[in-house]
């Protein structure tokens, strides 16, 4: 009989992050989150209004708890260095990789929903 499995120490979660706040142009955020994406490379998209934003990228971490928790830090870390809004995340969604391919699979468009690297209008 074979010993089970060891998991891996750390996983790869797909996030989405969904912030919302007062008005700010959109060309602003849209410079803010292109600055984000320079600073945090896991970013895979952003999508913007004039009042929200959701970005989506890839975290390490041992759960999904603790990538949740790093999460919801990530807009706060880089709110200076990125000129970010002083917007507060109302939405968090942490999946696996399967349940990401799968979700591809499902709808049919494939693993890449959006663009990498691809920032745009919500």
């Amino acid at each position: 009989m074979e010993p089970p499995a060891v998991p891996d120490d750390r996983s790869l979660w797909f996030v989405t992050i969904t912030l919302a706040g007062q008005s700010v142009p959109p060309a602003d955020i849209r410079a803010a989150l292109e600055r984000l994406s320079h600073e945090h490379p896991f970013l895979l998209s952003g999508r913007y209004a004039n009042d929200r934003a959701e970005i989506r990228y890839w975290e390490e971490a041992p759960d999904a708890s603790y990538a949740a928790d790093l999460a919801l830090h990530l807009w706060d870390e880089h709110r200076s260095s990125a000129s970010l809004p002083d917007w507060s995340v109302v939405g968090v969604e942490i999946i696996d990789r399967e349940t990401f391919h799968r979700r591809g699979r499902v709808s049919g468009h494939g693993p890449g929903l959006v663009a990498a690297g691809g920032v745009s209008p919500l």
